[in-house]
């Protein structure tokens, strides 16, 4: 029996992106809601220098990674970028490499979900992943004990030639989290432990 589109529409987690570069430094952010209102805010900090649309790619694949992590079978991403959101649905055709190469990766994840959709949302309704990803961008974010934060050494795709996404990888910047979140599992260093449980807690009600 076929499920109805309500019935769909019930099991889809919301993810919203969204990637900011400056001068200085770049950065994304990302809140993830599950259908029963649990949610994750996420602020990521590049030890790299990237431009607004890498900023964007970054932020919608670290997004579906910890999605994809946390098992999540349904999803819907909105971003603000229309250049991102454009190539993922196949209205635009990537003509530089880097582009690309973001879109291969990107296609490479999509068989992980069994309903993944990419919408265009006006900047206005993307304030909270918008919020995140510029606090990213600056230093005093690290002092931040409400959202969470980490740091991304390298380009995603600096890895895409080695990499299989159905094989576990070596520990990143995500594990720490996902292993609390999907299996319970905490940090051996107490303080750490702590730190995550604190911040990690904040979001879930």
């Amino acid at each position: 029996m076929e499920e109805k589109p309500s019935e769909i529409e019930k099991g889809i987690w919301k993810l919203s992106v969204d990637g900011s570069s400056c001068l200085t430094s770049s950065g994304a952010g990302l809140v993830l809601a599950s259908p029963d209102g649990w949610t994750l805010e996420y602020a990521l900090m590049f030890k790299f220098k990237a431009t607004n649309n890498e900023a964007e790619w970054e932020a919608l694949i670290a997004g579906l990674t910890i999605a994809k992590h946390l098992e999540v079978q349904r999803i819907e991403a909105s971003s603000d970028s229309q250049l991102v959101v454009g190539l993922a649905n196949g209205e635009y055709e990537a003509r530089e490499d880097l582009m690309m190469k973001y879109l291969s990766h990107f296609q490479g994840m999509k068989s992980a979900f069994e309903v993944l959709r990419i919408v265009k949302v006006p900047r206005a309704e993307n304030v909270r992943a918008d919020q995140l990803s510029k606090l990213a961008t600056r230093e005093e974010l690290e002092k931040n004990q409400t959202v969470l934060v980490d740091y991304l050494d390298r380009p995603t795709i600096s890895q895409v030639e080695v990499m299989d996404i159905d094989v576990p990888q070596e520990p990143n910047w995500m594990t720490p989290f996902i292993n609390w979140l999907r299996d319970g599992i905490l940090p051996e260093d107490p303080v750490e432990a702590r730190k995550l449980v604190y911040r990690a807690n904040r979001f879930q009600f």
